[in-house]
């Protein structure tokens, strides 16, 4: 019997979904976008159709949803509950790549009641991040050992040879998710106690760390890592942080970029029309004028420098941003978007250029005899040429493995189901090794 699947949304982990899905016996797929055009372009080369619908529309996503057996929500996170919504009302399973929500957490008794799976935080971080640190939790558990420490790392990065700006960092995404990603506090457990980082704290808070000498990453920590001391199991472990690796060089350039207002969403006059970068800032910083001399002297009186090089250098960057020159701005409204549009443009991969993604979680173990042992487990994995990126890679094939085992039944609810235990983990993580090659390799240290 011929199995349907809707994916929802055209962005650049879809398509490694769409294509897998469609080259599997048995299934057929529909994309669907509120833009018809881009969904087409989506299916274009495969078997799979392609339809408009709009999440804000009920009555439409209904109709969409309920012609169908699974429906893969890959639109923004915020849409997810209205998915689901639809999906009660059809008694049709959900599959997304994001972390379960309050609002999703909310529906799951309605979820339960309608018997229907929704299985999240399935594609990198969150996704193969859970795989492996399950794994390797149960192991330890299984001999009798215990978690004293557990970091995890995840960075979604350019090529080292590809990393050729001031940020070191280029966009497969939107430029306005990772910075609001940035405005989040963070939390986590460290030696025992629970630490918070607030939001404007956070890129000081970025340090060293070494994974191979080959890469110069900083980590800082990223939202709330404390809920995984019970998620994971692991109420012994006195340390707990998951968090965000960069090269080094982007904390101290993006700290700038916060004090001098430039992440704030509120309305303000200097962005509201196309004028030069050097007059917007003139205005919204309060300088003297809008030369370069009186733009930095404005700089330095919002912001704190760790050495005079650094100084130069991040000058240097906002310079080569186009921010201290006569380039127009888009008239966003705001300085927030008005920057998102200085950094998209400037800051995409070229032809050729490949991405990188490098994961590691660090787990400090005392066994049942005391004795103790550092184990890593690592991903690196680089953008194929020719095929897809690393990112879309890594969030889209545990996405799509994950949807086919849900319309086997292999992953059954009914209610919210997310990677944390070794039946739900065990098949996904096989099926990425053994076809796909992506794995992590474990190492004692």
């Amino acid at each position: 019997m011929v199995k349907k699947v809707l994916v929802l949304g055209s962005g650049f982990v879809a398509k490694p979904v769409v294509d897998v899905l469609d080259s599997t016996d048995g299934i057929e797929v529909t994309v669907g976008c509120r833009t018809l055009a881009k969904a087409k372009a989506l299916t274009a080369g495969t078997a799979a159709s392609a339809i408009s619908v709009d999440a804000s529309d009920s009555e439409g996503l209904d109709a969409a949803v309920g012609e169908h057996d699974v429906v893969v929500s890959l639109i923004p996170y915020i849409h997810h509950a209205d998915v689901v919504r639809a999906a009660i009302r059809q008694r049709k399973h959900v599959v997304t790549t994001s972390y379960i929500s309050p609002a999703l957490r909310a529906l799951e008794p309605e979820i339960k009641a309608a018997g229907i799976t929704v299985m999240n935080e399935i594609g990198l971080d969150p996704g193969i991040d859970h795989l492996y640190a399950v794994k390797i939790i149960d192991e330890v558990h299984r001999a009798g050992g215990k978690i004293n420490s557990f970091l995890s790392y995840c960075g979604g990065l350019p090529a080292p040879e590809d990393s050729d700006n001031p940020l070191g960092y280029k966009f497969s995404w939107s430029a306005r998710g990772l910075l609001l990603a940035l405005k989040n506090q963070a939390q986590f457990w460290k030696d025992g106690s629970k630490q918070v980082v607030k939001s404007e704290d956070l890129m000081a808070s970025a340090e060293p760390y070494f994974i191979m000498p080959g890469y110069a990453f900083v980590c800082y920590p990223n939202r709330d890592s404390t809920v995984f001391r019970d998620l994971y199991g692991i109420p012994e472990a006195k340390t707990v942080i998951r968090g965000t690796l960069r090269y080094q060089g982007f904390p101290e350039f993006v700290k700038v970029l916060v004090d001098m207002g430039l992440l704030k969403e509120e309305p303000h006059s200097a962005f509201t029309q196309a004028q030069p970068w050097s007059a917007a800032l003139a205005a919204y910083l309060g300088a003297k004028s809008a030369s370069q001399e009186h733009l930095v002297a404005a700089i330095d009186a919002r912001t704190s420098w760790k050495s005079q090089a650094d100084r130069e250098r991040i000058i240097a960057g906002l310079s080569w941003l186009g921010l201290l020159s006569d380039e127009l701005i888009a008239p966003a409204g705001n300085p927030l978007d008005a920057l998102c549009a200085s950094l998209e443009q400037r800051m995409q991969y070229e032809e050729g250029e490949r991405d990188m993604v490098c994961l590691q979680h660090k787990f400090d173990i005392e066994w049942a005899d005391g004795s103790t042992e550092t184990r890593t487990a690592t991903l690196i994995d680089y953008g194929r040429p020719s095929g897809y990126s690393s990112m879309a890679a890594t969030v889209g094939y545990p996405c799509a493995i994950a949807t086919r085992l849900v319309l086997e039944g292999a992953i059954s609810g009914p209610g919210l189901i997310a990677p944390y235990t070794p039946e739900v983990i065990e098949p996904i993580m096989r099926e990425l090794k053994d076809k796909y090659g992506i794995y992590m390799k474990e190492k004692t240290t």
